[in-house]
């Protein structure tokens, strides 16, 4: 199959998400993947220009050999009047990629290019798959948008052919948005068991970092929002005498700023290590470095209510335990007894930690971790995803 993915989001820089590792997987059986992304971060990184150019990359992120075309069309780089841009320079492109690539399958996540590829995929009979990681319209940056980017996410809803969740919380939320349940399917991320081996040497990066053999270190990495908890970990460790608890964190975001001023003003150089944005392929040494993986988000904050990182099923997969604060998707997705212990706030990481080493579960958990990523290999998943493209392309040509 010919398919061509369009998200409002970086394909390229972002750390690698479902779709990266899908497409990258469904290039090597022999399918074409074109990318039409965006550059969501030009605020802040990316040449300082008000008009940017029209792009096209040769991109294979996780895999070799899995080169695919991505597109970035051109944008006003003004605050707002970019998604004003994005109606004209994207619907341009997404119609020449209809006529010069001719897809047999446009899958889309996110809102806004979803929604003007749907519309032009319904003018020409090509099927449409909603590919949904997270609720969309409240990641948008003004919350005076987010009332319209609900209304066309809703559209966009009603409009796909079929619409596919990353978690059994993301499709209820679909049924909220009033997609119809014979529509909608789970698929899950998956795991890679060769990157992410346990036999990986983490001597290196605990070298590099002054990380002792007695140490406890309490990892994360991804995108530092303000809401992830972070920060209330970092105070909690500044009180505690024992200067062997660290909080290891590597990524960067609009949090990043709030933990170095506490590692700066509390003297914390040697507890509190910040690596910044790290690319994928040295995180399976990060994640070996580490003791226990922790997600400490803010259990009331609304963006964290059905999701679900693809980085727990990486920590799974390298054996980690990991200390979760109790958010609805995580507890849905993987209950109790597979190498996740849940907390209350982020303030209570630290005290969890320590109780896993004084208790001597930390075997026991990474068992359970062990057990379940074994269940969700990217294979499993590719083959899930590939059938359900397959059955719609399929469903399609029998309804014309």
């Amino acid at each position: 199959m010919r398919i061509l993915y369009v998200q409002d989001t970086d394909w390229i820089r972002r750390n690698p998400m479902q779709h990266n590792h899908l497409a990258e997987r469904l290039t090597l059986r022999g399918h074409e993947i074109r990318v039409i992304d965006y550059e969501i971060l030009w605020r802040t990184e990316g040449t300082k220009q008000l008009f940017s150019k029209r792009q096209v990359f040769q991109v294979a992120r996780l895999l070799k050999d899995a080169n695919h075309i991505v597109i970035r069309p051109s944008i006003l780089k003004i605050p707002v009047l970019d998604y004003v841009s994005m109606v004209f320079t994207y619907t341009r492109e997404i119609n020449r990629q209809i006529q010069e690539f001719k897809p047999d399958m446009i899958i889309g996540d996110c809102i806004l290019t979803p929604y003007l590829a749907f519309r032009a995929a319904r003018k020409h009979g090509i099927p449409t798959v909603y590919y949904i990681l997270d609720i969309s319209h409240k990641l948008i940056p003004f919350k005076f948008l987010h009332p319209l980017g609900r209304l066309l996410e809703r559209n966009n809803f009603r409009n796909a052919d079929q619409i596919l969740s990353i978690n059994q919380g993301l499709r209820e939320y679909c049924l909220q948005m009033a997609a119809r349940p014979d529509k909608t399917h789970v698929v899950t991320a998956g795991t890679d068991s060769k990157r992410f081996d346990v036999s990986i040497d983490a001597y290196g990066i605990r070298e590099k970092y002054g990380i002792k053999k007695a140490d406890l270190i309490l990892f994360f990495v991804g995108w530092i929002h303000h809401f992830n908890g972070l920060k209330e970990v970092a105070m909690e460790i500044t009180k505690i005498p024992d200067s062997n608890i660290k909080l290891f964190v590597v990524g960067d975001g609009d949090g990043f700023d709030e933990l170095e001023e506490i590692r700066r003003s509390h003297n914390m150089q040697n507890r509190l290590i910040l690596t910044g944005r790290k690319p994928y392929e040295e995180i399976p040494s990060f994640i070996a470095a580490a003791d226990i993986c922790i997600l400490p988000a803010d259990p009331n904050e609304p963006i964290m209510q059905n999701i679900v990182p693809i980085k727990m099923y990486d920590y799974l997969t390298a054996r980690k335990p990991i200390i979760s604060t109790r958010l609805p998707g995580i507890m849905k997705e993987f209950g109790e007894g597979n190498g996740i212990v849940y907390i209350d706030r982020p303030e209570d990481t630290v005290d969890k930690a320590i109780e896993i080493v004084q208790n001597g579960s930390i075997k026991e958990l990474s068992s359970q971790a062990q057990r379940f990523a074994a269940q969700h290999s990217w294979d499993k998943i590719t083959d899930e995803f590939e059938k359900i493209l397959k059955d719609v392309a399929k469903g399609n040509e029998h309804l014309s």
